[in-house]
């Protein structure tokens, strides 16, 4: 497990190299953050703003995080704002589960959601269920973040997406950022709310810039949790998804729009609870849906979308079948060439849009 974690720590700026081409393109002179740096930021504040929260998890401290996203937190707040832990899930989760019901507001990095199944039950039975269990008596104000969904090259025990798992689950709050507004915005939102927040990370999104506004640069910036976000506006098809895969659709949007196809772009933003009337919204506009996300297609995002638009307004203004693009139903390979065919690719979004509208 150790020789695991090591791994998943290296190799991060050829990735970040390529992702910055891939994702986003803004002005030389624009201001740009990283989603890690924004990550940064939105920690940065809220731990000089309230003296009830601090950070714990593996090498968060002195290591500045295995990704670099508490990078200076340590010595700006010392050990008893920033705290090292030793590699138990189960151990730091509880002790940060503990601390919320004392009154403190712990932030719980794993270094990985694939190894927060180490702590589940800390997550969902003892922060989850509490505030429910205890009549409103006691709440539990915790944020749960870290990396999730699949990196590069790290096969099945690092590659799953916990969008489905957490979002499942009633007691939780689940955030699923794209860039780094959201990133910032949706972080600062859930350490100042009351209840148990999932901030459900990318990995492969930590190098990117995004140009961030100046609103967005207030330390008064939050994103309420539980609103979606229009990327782009479209009249033909509605494309839904969150995290990484935001970016592929704007991309696939892009090439689509040379065709005349215009699609209309929301990132969901909110797992749970989930934006329904924007989609909704949009899908009575366009008369057309497809989701997109990089997790398993069984029981997921995707499939409770569809759901909940069959069941609602919306889907008397559908003129085709929704449809989802999914990962594999497959534990992630390892090879390149399989796991490039295992999560949704441009080209993936491109077939389902255009098979769709049956063009």
């Amino acid at each position: 497990m150790a020789s695991l974690r090591c791994f998943l720590r290296s190799g991060k700026n050829a990735v970040s190299a390529v992702l910055r081409r891939e994702f986003h393109r803004t002005p030389a002179a624009a201001v740009q953050v990283t989603v890690r740096d924004a990550l940064n930021q939105a920690m940065d504040e809220e731990l000089e703003r309230d003296e009830r929260v601090f950070l714990l998890g593996e090498e968060v401290a002195q290591y500045d995080g295995a990704y670099k996203v508490s990078r200076g937190l340590w010595k700006k707040y010392g050990d008893k704002r920033i705290i090292d832990t030793p590699i138990t899930e189960m151990g730091f989760a509880g002790i940060a589960v503990g601390a919320a019901m004392a009154g403190l507001r712990p932030i719980c990095e794993f270094m990985t959601f694939n190894f927060s199944m180490q702590a589940i039950d800390q997550v969902i039975n003892s922060a989850a269920k509490t505030y429910y269990m205890s009549a409103g008596l006691q709440p539990v104000p915790i944020v749960f973040r870290g990396p999730n969904g699949a990196s590069a090259g790290v096969a099945a025990q690092h590659s799953q997406c916990f969008a489905a798992w957490y979002g499942h689950c009633p007691g939780l709050k689940v955030v699923s950022p794209w860039s780094a507004e959201d990133a910032k915005g949706l972080l600062k939102a859930a350490i100042r709310d009351d209840n148990p927040v999932v901030v459900l990370e990318n990995e492969l999104m930590y190098g990117v810039p995004f140009e961030l506004s100046d609103e967005a640069q207030s330390k008064d910036f939050v994103i309420p949790i539980g609103k979606a976000k229009i990327e782009r506006q479209g009249k033909h098809i509605t494309l839904v998804s969150h995290s990484r895969m935001v970016g592929l659709c704007l991309d696939a949007a892009a090439v689509l729009a040379k065709e005349g196809i215009e699609c209309e772009v929301i990132n969901m933003r909110t797992i749970r609870p989930l934006d329904t009337e924007a989609i909704e919204t949009s899908v009575m506009k366009t008369n057309h849906l497809v989701t997109v996300e990089g997790g398993w297609p069984q029981f997921g995002v995707g499939a409770e979308i569809l759901a909940r638009i069959m069941e609602g307004p919306a889907f008397n203004f559908l003129d085709a079948p929704a449809v989802r693009v999914t990962g594999v139903d497959i534990p992630m390979p390892y090879a390149k060439i399989l796991e490039d065919n295992s999560i949704p690719q441009i080209k993936d979004i491109i077939f389902s849009v255009k098979k769709t509208l049956n063009v």
